[in-house]
């Protein structure tokens, strides 16, 4: 009897175990740069743009934080995670720093009925820790800027950049990623603003009376 006791005792005890609370998730979020570099407000385009999605593959599609070494092998965070998808938390932060910025005369979500005059969309390669030598965080994104009445493309632009993280923990690497989309933004705004001047567009006539 006792024997059955002692097995009886422990089986609970695992069961207890086994239901225990599971580990909880820590969700990170990407921010908005609000550096703009101390520059004044230029002129103002008079075009419309639409900022259309980024492509990705699955893993920048969902909500897990990858982490790759520097061969090929890759994996995902389990119980730390993105509030959103990396592809659609970049999307936000490139639509928000371009409506900010003040120098186009709209911008808007291509999900919008809005008819614009240019779309912006592109890929999204990397977006994960990267650990070797040292640890970074690495960005690798490819926006094209399309011409809605032609179809042309009319202005491209690669950014791939590994940003060191000072610390061994995940919150550090989010720090790192989130810092590498600022620099990113900074660097596809400014060049965007610099096409902008190089072409001027012109704008639409005004109604007759």
């Amino acid at each position: 009897m006792n024997l059955r006791h002692q097995l009886f005792f422990l089986l609970t005890v695992l069961l207890i175990a086994g239901c225990g609370a599971a580990r909880p998730s820590k969700y990170h979020q990407l921010t908005v740069p609000t550096d703009n570099g101390g520059d004044p407000p230029g002129e103002v385009f008079p075009v419309t743009i639409l900022m259309g999605p980024l492509l990705s593959s699955h893993l920048y599609r969902e909500d897990h934080i990858v982490y790759s070494s520097d061969g090929e092998n890759m994996g995902v965070y389990e119980y730390q995670r993105w509030a959103e998808p990396p592809t659609e938390m970049i999307e936000e932060v490139l639509f928000r720093a371009l409506r900010s910025s003040g120098r186009y005369r709209a911008v808007y979500a291509q999900r919008s009925s809005i008819r614009g005059d240019y779309l912006l969309h592109g890929r999204l390669y990397d977006f994960k820790e990267v650990t070797g030598p040292s640890m970074s965080a690495r960005l690798a994104l490819d926006l094209e800027l399309r011409d809605t009445k032609t179809g042309d493309t009319v202005w491209t632009h690669l950014y791939s950049h590994d940003e060191p993280v000072s610390g061994k923990d995940v919150s550090a690497v989010v720090a790192a990623l989130n810092r590498n989309v600022h620099r990113a933004t900074n660097e596809f705004t400014t060049s965007l603003i610099q096409y902008f001047s190089a072409h001027p567009p012109t704008a639409p006539p005004s109604p007759a009376p």
